[in-house]
């Protein structure tokens, strides 16, 4: 991309993208913190039942024309464990120092009681699909049902397809360019053609991504569900085994880089001006950044798949979901961390992103590292594309439902991941910021708005559980105060 457009766009991005996330680091916290002690802290209270309510979750409901719950997870964690896992705990690192770990585990920790909230707000509102008989829903459909707020609902789904549906995908094919690139030298394949003043790039890698890409999204959410449920076991997996055999040949360092971690967290310099930013480190501000865009907690996007889903009870998904931000930040994120650390590269490569990651798998395994994460990326990258689509596909339908206007945004997702392909890190990163930033401030609002739906489903689902019922069913006649508030014939 040509420097003195890069430059212009970096400029504008950076000039909304300070004050609001200024703002939304305390907003995200408070929130979290807020449903942690209306909840009883659901996030430690009820985390056994949530594994259980997960293991049974694989079975088809009793509806066919829905997804199971273990299908809406795994789309979820597509989304959730992409770049963010690998590229994005690397900058948080090379940024804030190790310290930022440590608020990357707060923001899942606290974010675990708000994907909690807005997955069972999702379910509750959901409505059927009246050309495919498919379930959907999502923060667009609570706003709007719960809040009786078309406008506000509008905004938030404008706000979603801007992010999964174009920047967010634009990010995870840029970490596919460059792990490639950095791996196999594939780059010096590309073609630039001058017109202009511009330099227009053909990346035969970013062509093929797009091609593969176009095989899924035009299946619509149940294709995209069955490819998560094969691909997102597969690439955790193998990159687990690979983090956990680094660990275990560097047992001897491990305490002391859990003492970095916690140790650098309160060192306290400003990260930004302003009242917020004055009293946020940059370990702080880093950690919770790309904590936020890895586990998506409260930015109300793995709503839009738990809505997809078939359950007795609406607790039973945001239990579900509450799962994959733990899975995502304790164990994926964390072994990023630790693969970082312990090479102790951070402190002198001066790279950033996916290719710091890459490098500190190569003091490791030697070699190899760079090629295993290429493919592993690849892995990642291509499931987060397809959960990405997924989230903003029930938007659009949203917003209209249409044939022609699908297919028009598909193409336009396909463009956005060509896009990623052919332009620079810091702007892609800060985009995503941007937009990440945008969506989350709308839905944390809403959720603390529909505060009274979601106490009512829980103190459901509890009482069921305390009269000793195992599996939980919801019956909105029985809240008759609330039958009028919500429109729907699902529950």
């Amino acid at each position: 991309m040509n420097s003195e457009l890069n430059a212009f766009l970096m400029q504008w991005v950076a000039y909304f993208n300070d004050p609001l996330w200024n703002f939304l680091v305390i907003l995200l916290l408070a929130v979290g913190l807020i449903y942690t002690v209306v909840t009883g802290g659901v996030q430690i209270r009820m985390f056994l039942q949530s594994i259980r309510v997960m293991k049974e979750s694989r079975q088809p409901g009793q509806d066919e024309h829905g997804i199971t719950p273990f299908q809406a997870f795994v789309t979820g964690l597509a989304s959730r464990v992409g770049v963010g896992n690998i590229g994005g705990v690397a900058m948080a690192i090379a940024i804030g120092g190790p310290g930022a770990v440590f608020w990357m585990w707060v923001t899942a920790l606290v974010g675990m009681s708000s994907a909690f909230v807005e997955s069972s707000l999702a379910q509750l509102f959901k409505i059927r699909d009246e050309h495919n008989e498919q379930f959907r829903g999502g923060p667009a459909y609570y706003i709007t049902k719960g809040l009786k707020s078309k406008p506000f609902g509008i905004v938030f789904a404008l706000a979603m397809i801007l992010a999964y549906g174009f920047v967010f995908n634009s990010v995870q094919a840029n970490a596919m360019i460059d792990a490639s690139s950095h791996a196999w030298g594939w780059d010096k394949a590309n073609i630039i053609l001058p017109l202009g003043g511009l330099n227009l790039t053909i990346s035969w890698v970013g062509l093929a991504l797009v091609a593969i890409t176009a095989l899924a999204i035009f299946g619509g959410i149940k294709r995209i569900a069955h490819f998560a449920e094969m691909f997102v076991p597969l690439k955790a997996g193998l990159y687990l085994a690979l983090a956990f055999y680094i660990c275990i040949s560097n047992y001897d360092i491990i305490p002391h880089i859990f003492y970095l971690i916690f140790s650098k967290a309160f060192q306290f310099d400003a990260a930004a001006g302003g009242f917020f930013g004055s009293m946020v480190s940059m370990a702080m501000m880093q950690g919770i950044k790309r904590g936020l865009f890895s586990n998506e907690a409260g930015m109300g996007s793995a709503p839009n798949a738990a809505a997809a889903s078939d359950v007795q009870h609406p607790v039973n998904q945001g239990l579900v979901q509450m799962l994959g931000v733990f899975v995502d930040t304790f164990v994926v994120c964390t072994s990023t961390a630790l693969i970082i650390l312990i090479s102790g590269v951070y402190t002198s490569s001066g790279l950033q992103g996916v290719e710091l990651t890459q490098h500190a798998l190569e003091t490791q395994i030697g070699h190899y590292g760079g090629d295993f994460l290429a493919f592993i990326l690849f892995l990642f990258c291509y499931s987060a594309i397809l959960g990405n689509y997924a989230y903003a596909e029930s938007n659009v339908q949203f917003i209209n439902n249409s044939p022609v206007v699908m297919f028009i945004f598909r193409l336009m997702v396909l463009f956005m991941v060509y896009f990623g392909a052919i332009t620079s890190v810091p702007l892609v990163w800060s985009m995503a910021d941007l937009s990440m930033g945008i969506m989350a401030t709308i839905n944390l609002i809403a959720i603390l708005l529909l505060m009274p739906f979601l106490r009512m489903m829980l103190k459901d689902y509890r009482a069921q559980l305390n009269q000793g019922v195992k599996e939980p069913v919801f019956k909105l006649d029985n809240h008759p105060e609330y039958k009028k508030k919500i429109d729907t014939d699902i529950w």
